[in-house]
């Protein structure tokens, strides 16, 4: 591959595994240095910089940093920004994917599950922004890429806290891509923030759930997906995390300096019904 970042540096939240991982293998693809992030065992960190490394990062570190607090999160970027050689230039490419769900009906949420949920899927991205974008516009160059969800887009039942969290993130990226779209330039790539917004994808969150339903085709497993996914995923196929790699890889090119505000369903037609 083309190593069309070199020279970037990107912080990628929650990217020890799934779609954060992805995310971060194609930056580090396009020769990226990458700022992993996550809740995660130490081999799994290492595992994880090993194959970033290989797939030919310039560098790999891991960085720390509790997503519900704003002071830890101030702390994160600050130590991302400072990494290494003061010309690398600080945080080229900020891609807010940490999250967590708690599926639960309204009667059943309790306090502390909203304000945790809200805390990471929401808040934790606006702190990110709010330190990382005013140093990106002086640059002339940022990537903000914001993995949202589907359910950023349309509801579903016993994820109130999720949904709301999702559909906040949108409306936080669009507000900043006005807020931006005037720096830089194009010739140095501006500053845009776009959403990503998966369907059902082949993580380990899901896998539960596959297995389960396979279970009732006597072990078919793509015939347990296209039945999972029948109410919702037209396609009936899972995407692959590579493919969200891929897409916010081309988000990050020069070539998409005049793609800001948008939310991008990844979903086989789900929205669109």
């Amino acid at each position: 591959m083309v190593q069309t970042l070199k020279g970037k540096t990107a912080l990628v939240t929650g990217s020890v595994q799934g779609i954060g991982f992805a995310v971060a293998k194609a930056l580090a693809e396009a020769g990226a240095r990458i700022a992993l992030h996550g809740l995660a065992e130490q081999a799994q960190i290492d595992g994880a910089t090993s194959e970033l490394r290989a797939a030919g990062a310039a560098d790999v570190k891991f960085f720390a940093g509790e997503m519900r607090d704003p002071d830890a999160i101030a702390a994160l970027v600050d130590a991302v920004e400072n990494w290494g050689d003061e010309a690398q230039g600080g945080i080229d490419i900020l891609v807010n994917n940490a999250g967590i769900q708690h599926p639960a009906s309204l009667a059943d949420l309790t306090p502390a599950i909203w304000d945790a949920i809200l805390a990471v899927n929401l808040s934790g991205a606006f702190h990110t922004m709010h330190h990382a974008m005013p140093k990106m516009a002086r640059r002339g160059f940022g990537r903000v890429i914001n993995i949202a969800s589907v359910h950023g887009l349309v509801a579903s039942v016993n994820k109130a806290p999720y949904v709301a969290a999702k559909f906040g993130l949108i409306g936080l990226s669009r507000v900043a891509a006005l807020e931006y779209a005037k720096a830089g330039s194009k010739s140095s790539g501006g500053v845009t923030v776009n959403c990503i917004c998966p369907g059902w994808t082949e993580t380990a969150i899901i896998q539960p759930q596959v297995d389960a339903r396979a279970a009732q085709f006597g072990g078919d497993r793509d015939a347990g997906i296209a039945d999972l996914m029948a109410e919702k995923q037209p396609t009936q196929r899972l995407s692959d995390p590579s493919e969200i790699g891929a897409l916010a890889l081309w988000l990050c090119a020069p070539i998409a300096h005049n793609v800001t505000g948008t939310a991008i369903p990844v979903d086989g037609g789900w929205t669109s019904q």
